[in-house]
């Protein structure tokens, strides 16, 4: 059988008609943004939440709490020593004094009390004992404790001659206030008599002396005859010393 040239084109158009049938009815439109969220699509009975690329914003911090100010405490600031006293006081004094001479002398705290108004309060005192003797011109030995007000307890002696109005012998106690001593050791040198007020109260009598910034007065109960006026020197150590120069 011969097929003509007619029919042979005919049979090739429908063959591929019913070749490209079906292609033609597997084609289908994509939409791309379904295709990828396709990938994160939630397995069945989860709910289907919405991805939000925005990153959240930082949570601002929380309100600080409200204070009211009458109930604000504060630390009570450290409280600072209050610097120990480098002088004697009165009564310490007097209670000294009376150790030396004897509770209730008559006229010592007077004495004390009038000498403190006048030159103030003195940092060290002696409290010691003394013996001497004259005939115009005498001599005087004594001894006994430093007591400073910084710098604790010392020994202390002295000699000294005296030149006056002055005959007799005694042998009594001395209480010694002592001014303006910042080194113990300034003690140990010679105090002549200086210019200052003499007190006489009592039974007791006061001199003044004098080096340099440092003031002694001895106080000394009148015992004896040598009340009269004189003058000199005591001569201070730490040794005992019988040469009095």
């Amino acid at each position: 059988m011969t097929i003509s040239l007619g029919s042979r084109m005919t049979i090739l158009l429908a063959a591929l008609a019913i070749a490209t049938a079906p292609a033609t009815a597997q084609v289908r439109t994509v939409d791309p943004n379904t295709a990828i969220d396709a990938d994160v699509t939630p397995p069945p009975g989860q709910a289907n939440i919405p991805y939000d690329q925005t990153l959240p914003a930082e949570a601002p911090p929380p309100p600080a709490p409200a204070t009211d100010p009458a109930a604000t405490s504060y630390a009570a600031p450290a409280s600072t020593p209050a610097p120990a006293s480098a002088t004697y006081k009165q009564d310490d004094l007097i209670g000294a004094a009376e150790g030396v001479f004897g509770k209730g002398a008559k006229g010592l705290a007077d004495l004390i009390e009038k000498i403190l108004k006048d030159q103030g309060e003195p940092n060290a005192y002696i409290a010691g004992r003394e013996a001497g003797g004259a005939l115009v011109a005498g001599l005087r030995y004594g001894s006994g404790t430093l007591f400073h007000k910084v710098e604790g307890e010392r020994p202390a002696y002295w000699t000294g001659p005296s030149i006056g109005f002055d005959v007799g012998g005694n042998a009594g106690k001395t209480f010694i206030l002592v001014y303006n001593l910042y080194d113990s050791q300034d003690l140990y040198q010679r105090f002549p008599a200086g210019e200052g007020n003499a007190y006489f109260i009592g039974g007791f009598t006061a001199s003044y002396m004098r080096h340099g910034d440092i003031v002694l007065i001895p106080i000394r109960v009148g015992v004896g005859y040598r009340l009269g006026a004189n003058v000199g020197y005591m001569k201070f150590s730490e040794k005992q010393r019988w040469l009095p120069f």
